[in-house]
């Protein structure tokens, strides 16, 4: 007979290769078409509310790693809390308003905006948007990110947009909201004012030139006949100069060089007379900065005063120490411009182009007049030094084009007047890292106004009227009109019809005698709409709760989605919208650089899902530490992919191991266990509070190291091991066999749930071959519980004290095999001397330990010539004199006793007689 048909070997249909690419789509159609969403949410309904609140990606593009990295990362949380006794609904969400999209259609789709009507247009932005939705949810759910995919939340959509409103309308009750000039980010490339989330700074080559200019009157403290000396990177701000500040606290002087007398800043008098090149320069006066208020210069070319002014905020950094000051085109200039009742002179228009308010240079780009500029403060004779420098300058986020600081009017939000309400906010929210805290804190301590207010047509209103004689017209009246027209018409309302037609029925204000009314034309920034998605969505869907429990971003969010959630809900609430907030790091090449076309180091998560799967993509999240910025290349996800295969291979192993196991008729009772199987068992319950609590604190990569740790060195180098010698060779029935057998299936369960959060498909793939489960998904199930087991300390304490011998054995069959005494383990005889009477006692009282050591022979003996040293034994390797079984492999002496079974040991020939009688 052939012996092999006598073993138990491994059966199972679980297959060896993931093949992810091909079934992860087909387990995403069968969960689609099971409801598994609303499963999940039926099953955990009345348990405590958790809600992870979705922050809206925009609709446009496809997706990219940063995207993947987030989704995935919020896809654990919500699964680990589903089944963890939480109820825990995933709503996605999708910002849908803003440049990119105009930009889309303008430029991709080549729509000519100038012939379309607003309406026409927006509808086209629109349709844009929620095709881009489509394409995206299709990529998310490729991921398999579990969530309400049929009921997101979209920001265009008119039940949104009345919320909105509506949050508007509550911080303008409050005084929040105010109309005003004032210097603003603009964007000339977008023709439109910017928020200072909107701001990135890049390197720009700029000039950099010192101008002089001249004194008309000095105020009895100078002369009359002085220069004083300003530099700037900006001339082409030069024609709207109004001012020149300096620090009432700094020393000046009076310096005589290359024939005439120039004001500065004294502790730069080193720096400026290296830079303009002057020779025995002699200070001749020395006077305080408030000494200087009011005295007057002349402009360098143009007929009007430059009034020297008192500032805070001038410093000795770099420059002279006395500041070109442009109220129209600087923060500083304008609040200190204010002071001094200057004008508000802005000569450049929404496209960057100087107006007829700059004499000369009408109709030139503001950044090419630089050069026109320049050169007629030379002939003037008031250009001193021209050079040229890079240096960090703001740019538009969206078109990556400079930016311009320009005074217009613009309607804001006044953060400062609640911004005592928000640092006390920030103090009781939970911070993943706890840095977040700090760095919140600092982008609000100075934060002052909020420009709300942006020239486009894509996006919500800003839903104002205005009386006859300008005033605005904001109360809750016409606030909550414009909010239920919205609801049911949609924000395309507010361009359709006439301001008298948005108003309420009879509606009448002082301001407009005769009845006559306009509307604001202006909409809002799009950070208030994702700002005000704690409202619109969390306060909108019955299944959700303000606050949020937690807000998970990108950290670019500290000064964009959480920031602006945070202004939004303070404003109107008091509060934060959110609990707890979690930030991950950005995503970079395998050289830790940004990703971009041009290098040619984009990684796409298609492209590795249609290659891997998305669970090596899954496992790749889990594997990072995502607080920091993470590296993602073929090399990294080849590295995770080796890791994905043992653990597939540990899941088959199990499985194929339980082929003739009944969990409800096999399982051995707990305290009936082999000792080796409880020790494991532990080892299990270890494992499962380890990743219970790593869960709990968002820290994935702990999971990772352990699972993957226990899989390779607990199971794989060793209980999966010695075992197949019980397994394969005992009788089906044999207690050691359905010892180990019971705690392979709580092995093969538990580990299932663990990482059913991250190994999403693979999880389940495995749940469908485990014999007994009752759920029809291991996603309706709850995370395994961590048990204490009977005698726990002893046993634990026993076994880490043989696995430490174990290292010593392992060690010396590994040098026996290089010095060719034994190939296999197998051929192996041991003799163990203990290097003390504990280890002595712990091996003399442990059955089966060749089996253990996985060789054929194990002696005990107080000492040995042949022996080598080690940390905790010696140990002397023989090769074995028996013959080997032709069954287990194993060397005996007991080979050929049994005239029936001449080839096997007295072991196996007693198994395949019992095996043959039955």
């Amino acid at each position: 007979m052939s012996y092999k048909e006598t073993l138990l070997m491994p059966q199972t249909d679980f297959p060896m290769r993931g093949n992810l690419p091909k079934r992860e789509p087909e387990m995403q159609k069968r969960w689609e078409e099971e409801n598994i969403y609303e499963k999940v949410q039926e099953r955990t309904k009345g348990r405590p509310l958790f809600v992870l609140h979705d922050g809206p990606p925009y609709a446009n593009g496809d997706l990219h790693m940063g995207h993947a990295l987030n989704k995935i990362l919020k896809d654990f949380i919500v699964r680990y809390k589903s089944m963890s006794g939480y109820h825990a609904p995933y709503v996605p969400g999708w910002d849908t308003h803003g440049l990119p999209i105009e930009v889309a259609l303008t430029k991709k789709k080549k729509i000519k905006r100038k012939e379309l009507s607003i309406t026409e247009f927006r509808k086209l932005c629109e349709e844009y948007a929620l095709d881009q939705i489509d394409r995206q949810r299709e990529q998310f759910k490729q991921l398999g990110v579990r969530g309400d995919w049929d009921n997101p939340y979209i920001t265009l959509k008119p039940e949104f947009e009345a919320q909105q409103i509506k949050v508007f309308g509550e911080m303008a009750k409050r005084g929040y909201i105010y109309k005003g000039k004032k210097p603003v980010y603009w964007s000339p490339s977008s023709e439109s004012a910017l928020a200072e989330a909107e701001i990135e700074y890049q390197d720009k080559r700029s000039p950099s030139i010192y101008v002089a200019f001249d004194v008309t009157d000095g105020n009895g403290v100078l002369d009359g006949d002085e220069k004083i000396v300003i530099w700037t990177t900006t001339p082409w701000t030069i024609p709207a100069n109004l001012a020149i500040a300096v620090h009432p606290e700094l020393e000046y002087a009076v310096v005589e060089a290359s024939g005439s007398k120039y004001v500065i800043a004294h502790d730069l008098l080193e720096e400026v007379t290296q830079k303009l090149e002057w020779e025995n320069p002699t200070v001749v006066k020395s006077l305080k900065g408030q000494d200087l208020e009011r005295v007057v210069a002349k402009h360098p070319f143009y007929d009007r005063d430059s009034l020297v002014i008192l500032g805070e905020h001038v410093t000795t950094e770099s420059g002279t120490g006395c500041v070109h000051t442009a109220p129209g085109h600087g923060e500083d200039d304008f609040w200190i411009g204010k002071q001094y009742d200057l004008d508000v002179l802005c000569p450049v228009d929404e496209k960057g182009v100087f107006t007829e308010e700059a004499p000369g240079f009408e109709g030139q780009f503001y950044d090419k007049a630089n050069k026109e500029i320049t050169q007629k403060l030379d002939e003037v004779g008031a250009l001193l030094k021209l050079e040229f420098i890079t240096h960090s300058y703001p740019h538009d986020w969206r078109t990556k084009k400079p930016t311009i600081f320009r005074a217009t009017s613009q309607w804001f939000a006044s953060v400062k007047d609640f911004r005592e309400d928000l640092l006390e906010a920030i103090k009781n929210v939970n911070w993943h890292p706890h840095w977040g805290e700090i760095r919140m804190h600092n982008m609000v301590k100075d934060r002052e106004d909020w420009c709300i207010s942006r020239q486009r047509v894509w996006g919500v209103p800003i839903p104002v009227f205005y009386g006859e004689n300008g005033e605005p017209i904001i109360n809750e009246e016409t606030i909550e009109h414009v909010a239920n027209l919205f609801r049911e018409h949609g924000s395309n309302v507010w361009f359709e019809r006439e301001a008298k037609d948005l108003l309420p029925e009879g509606f009448t204000h002082p301001s407009s005698p005769n009845g006559k009314f306009t509307k604001e034309t202006d909409i809002m920034d799009v950070w208030f709409d994702s700002g005000s998605t704690h409202q619109g969505v969390l306060v909108e869907r019955d299944d959700l709760d303000r606050p949020a429990d937690l807000y998970l971003e990108g950290s670019d969010q500290y000064r964009g989605w959480f920031n602006s959630s945070l202004t939004t809900s303070v404003a109107v609430t008091g509060k934060a919208p959110y609990k707890g907030i979690l930030s991950h790091g950005f995503t970079l090449d395998g050289e830790g650089r940004k990703m971009s076309k041009s290098l040619g180091n984009v990684m796409v998560p298609s492209k590795i899902m249609k290659q891997l799967g998305a669970d090596i993509l899954r496992l790749w999240v889990a594997s990072t530490d995502y607080s920091a910025d993470v590296r993602v290349s073929d090399n990294i996800l080849k590295q995770v992919a080796e890791v994905y295969r043992k653990i597939r291979n540990t899941f088959r192993f199990l499985l194929g191991n339980l082929h003739d196991f009944d969990p409800t008729k096999d399982a051995v009772p707990e305290a009936d266990l082999e000792e080796v199987d409880q020790y494991m068992l532990i080892r299990l319950q270890e494992t499962i509070c380890k990743v219970r609590k790593a869960y709990d604190d968002y820290e994935y990569s702990t999971i990772y190291h352990t699972i993957n740790n226990f899989c390779t060195v607990d199971l794989s180098s060793f209980y999966l091991d010695f075992a197949k010698d019980i397994l394969y060779i005992e009788k089906a029935d044999d207690h050691r066999r359905r010892s180990i057998q019971t705690v392979y299936y709580d092995m093969i369960v538990s580990l299932s749930k663990l990482l059913s959060p991250i190994l999403s498909h693979t999880s389940e793939e495995v749940w469908q071959y485990i014999p007994g489960v009752e759920e029809e998904s291991v996603q309706l199930t709850d995370m395994p519980e961590a048990r204490e087991v009977k005698n726990e300390a002893t046993i634990k304490g026993k076994w880490e004290d043989f696995m430490e011998v174990r290292e010593d054995v392992l060690k010396a069959l590994e040098e026996a095999r290089a010095d060719k005494i034994i190939g296999k383990s197998l051929e192996a005889k041991l003799t163990i001397v203990p290097k003390d009477e504990a280890t002595m006692d712990l091996l003399e009282s442990m059955k089966h330990l060749h089996q253990y050591l996985i060789v054929s022979e194990v002696n005990l003996a107080q000492s040995h010539d042949l022996a080598k040293s080690y940390d905790r034994v010696s140990v002397a390797v023989e090769k074995h004199d028996g013959e080997k079984c032709q069954r287990c492999w194993v060397a005996s002496h007991t080979v050929g006793k049994d005239e029936k079974h001449p080839d096997l040991c007295e072991r196996c020939a007693d198994v395949v007689d019992k095996k043959m009688e039955s």
